[in-house]
């Protein structure tokens, strides 16, 4: 990459900007269904899972799946694998260059710039449909979902923000549809000084929010995650 591009690249992870957009592919068919490392990423990598009624000719769905703080990719595939393999969605899920997200450590930059090569393979081996692609996180990847959702509501449709703790976008980018669970007897991201705060700032910035309590704690129930990817999908 030039000098130059490679600077403009670095300024837009340092304000949280992703730059991938889905492609046109020149010849569908490269990419296939099941599990992939990622292959960028060394220790830290991540994982694409595509399910196997996925068609090569027809853009499919994505979701980015963020995991929790210490997590790795395979935890927020698990998490979102029944509805996606019956759905047909394609769900991304890279793993944070250190033990949380970058944002949460002190400030957008190196996870960033790994998600946006993540999503260029992604766009370049296979067909996306432009109009569905949602950003889902659990714990700390639910609050840095909802910070990148937002900073990028022109690349991200839906945000899943299942038990956030706080938000912290670097802009207001459009309007993405966002979907926000927490349990109220969560006693990691207690619920009152989260989503309960949370939630009215969204709704009075102006973004259409469906927001789901359940009798539980730091967890995310099945039912709450195919709820949540139907929303995506309806």
């Amino acid at each position: 990459m030039p000098m130059d591009a490679r600077s403009d690249f670095d300024d837009h992870a340092r304000s949280g900007r992703l730059q991938a957009r889905p492609e046109a592919i020149a010849q569908p068919g490269d990419g296939s269904a099941g599990r992939h490392a990622l292959g960028l990423g060394g220790k830290r990598d991540g994982i694409l899972a595509v399910p196997s009624r996925f068609e090569p000719t027809k853009p499919a769905p994505l979701i980015l799946g963020l995991h929790g703080a210490g997590g790795v990719a395979a935890q927020m595939l698990d998490l979102m694998a029944d509805p996606a393999e019956r759905h047909g969605v394609i769900v991304l899920a890279p793993e944070s260059r250190g033990p949380t997200w970058d944002v949460i450590r002190g400030g957008y930059g190196p996870d960033v710039s790994f998600i946006d090569q993540a999503l260029q393979q992604t766009f370049r081996t296979y067909a996306i449909d432009p109009e569905r692609i949602a950003i889902a996180g659990f714990s700390d990847g639910a609050s840095y979902a909802l910070s990148l959702g937002l900073t990028n509501g022109a690349l991200f449709s839906d945000v899943l923000a299942f038990s956030p703790g706080f938000m912290s976008p670097s802009r207001q980018d459009d309007l993405p549809r966002i979907f926000v669970s927490h349990g109220v007897q969560d006693s990691v991201l207690p619920i009152d000084v989260c989503s309960r705060r949370l939630v009215p700032r969204l709704n009075r910035a102006g973004y259409q929010v469906e927001y789901q309590e359940f009798g539980g704690g730091h967890v995310v129930p099945a039912e709450v995650v195919e709820g949540a990817v139907g929303r995506f999908l309806g």
